[in-house]
């Protein structure tokens, strides 16, 4: 983006110092470049779950640094029902989805570990397997026979938080269960520019314009979800395709619609999963690097890449059971997080076959930069930012890699020992800082550099599990209940 911009203003002054008139293949050059820049989205939009590249990167150096409930507070809005998928900024508007319960719905709880902790207590006392799962299923999990969802996308001025529009896309009962960790609206929408395309695993696509109005809807087959802890993968654009991600207990897959119709081009059946399960919460990532466009997808136990017609061009184990951060790229490199005790990965464009690890044993490749086995993170997807990877632990621990060579800087614990042990949100940087909002709607601000050093907590004192949305000078941080436009005065 940059290098366009500035390419052609150094075309434009040329041309205004009176240098020699450029050649016709010169002309084209500059005419492919206008339209090329065009194309590009605006400084303030954020078209994706993690932004432009998947890599939650700010630009602006007026973004906030400190802010609380009222400090660098623009303006904040109230988002009825539950979701935590994150707002996308286009055309100066904000976009957001949630889920409205008829009735009560069940609240979310800080952590990882209460469900298992409760199953243990169960069968320590002397329950059955089945006693044990179906009380932990009674507290911890909403099913579809116990709710029904009103499911809205909003609109929002980005400018001022008021609500342009809101449209109820979908009634009823759900295609599947959640736990109450989760949401019924987990997946972030994504944008053109021209349409916001909303994406509900199990349940459907749907298109609309800029001013609310329907243009399609493509209605999608439910499939097992393990666990019925729901779904969470966000749709990715591709030219004209939708990408959706679908990895679920009967039959994983990795399917494409014409974002202009919704109709389905392609599906590909994955063989990805273990005997223990199959289903993954990744997002898939569009790498478009030097040498072509592929899609990469993280499953559980492998993660597989194809081209843009759905045929695979390589696979890599070495991924958790349990996968849920997403792949994306840096500097021409791709970076995949293994999940939960999987392994962190540095992978160099144009790979084909299998490469990686193969039965816990490591394999020369060139297209692997570096690997480390225990890299990998539970919950939050990784951030790429000035030559350093920062993974962050949904217990806390952050951990720097320099991000062309996998060494590591440090790793240490956010707050110390008396910290924070619960993050869900993806971590993002900006302005040398690195940012890291745990579920308790605390963000730690750590100096980025290949030395640990804390700087201070801000807190919007409400739980938070979405990643939040950077749009030019403006941060958009969502907690349970709100809708935070943070920016600096």
């Amino acid at each position: 983006m940059s290098l366009a911009r500035s390419s052609l203003r150094v075309i434009v002054i040329s041309r205004g110092r009176g240098e020699t008139p450029m050649m016709p293949g010169m002309m084209g050059f500059a005419a492919w470049l206008w339209s090329s820049v065009a194309a590009l989205p605006a400084a303030t939009d954020w078209p994706q779950f993690r932004g432009p590249d998947l890599n939650p990167v700010g630009l602006s150096k007026a973004l906030p640094d400190r802010w609380s409930k009222t400090e660098n507070v623009e303006w904040v809005a109230a988002i009825p029902g539950r979701g935590w998928s994150s707002p996308i900024v286009t055309g100066g508007k904000v976009f957001v989805t949630t889920a409205v319960t008829d009735g009560k719905s069940k609240s979310p709880q800080i952590g990882t570990t209460y469900t298992t902790e409760y199953h243990r207590e169960l069968k320590q006392q002397g329950l059955s397997e089945a006693e044990a799962e179906a009380k932990v299923y009674e507290r911890d999990s909403e099913l579809p026979n116990e709710v029904t969802l009103h499911y809205w996308l909003y609109s929002l001025d980005l400018k001022s938080g008021a609500v342009d529009w809101k449209q109820e896309f979908y009634s009823g009962r759900p295609p599947g269960g959640r736990h109450r960790k989760g949401s019924f609206t987990s997946e972030t929408p994504v944008t053109d520019g021209q349409a916001i395309y909303v994406y509900v695993g199990n349940l459907g696509l749907w298109a609309f314009d800029l001013t609310g109005k329907l243009l399609w809807n493509e209605k999608l087959d439910a499939s097992p979800i393990f666990g019925e802890c729901g779904t969470g993968a966000s749709p990715a654009l591709a030219g004209d395709q939708i990408i959706i991600l679908n990895d679920n207990e009967k039959q994983p897959f990795i399917a494409s619609h014409d974002k202009r119709t919704g109709k389905r081009l392609w599906r590909t059946d994955r063989d990805v999963g273990t005997s223990a399960r199959k289903t993954s919460w990744t997002t898939p990532f569009v790498w478009r690097n030097a040498l072509r466009t592929e899609i990469v997808a993280v499953g559980a136990g492998t993660a597989v890449s194809y081209d843009l017609q759905g045929k695979e061009l390589w696979r890599l184990s070495g991924m958790s059971s349990i996968a849920i951060p997403s792949p994306f790229a840096y500097d021409g490199w791709l970076y995949v997080n293994g999940g939960h005790k999987g392994t962190m990965f540095a992978l160099k464009p144009g790979a084909s076959g299998e490469i990686g690890p193969k039965d816990g044993e490591a394999r020369p490749n060139a297209h692997v930069a570096w690997s480390d086995a225990k890299g990998g993170s539970y919950l939050p997807t990784p951030v790429a930012y000035d030559g350093g990877l920062y993974v962050l632990t949904e217990m806390g621990i952050l951990t720097r890699f320099d991000a062309k060579t996998g060494q590591q800087s440090y790793k240490s614990r956010l707050g110390g020992e008396g910290g924070s042990g619960a993050f869900t949100s993806s971590p993002w940087a900006y302005n040398g800082r690195i940012f890291c909002l745990d579920e308790e709607g605390r963000t730690y601000v750590v100096k980025a550099g290949a030395t640990f050093e804390a700087l201070h907590v801000n807190s919007q004192d409400e739980m938070a599990l979405a990643t939040p949305a950077i749009a030019g000078d403006r941060l958009l941080l969502r907690t349970e209940t709100r809708l935070y436009s943070l920016r600096g005065k």
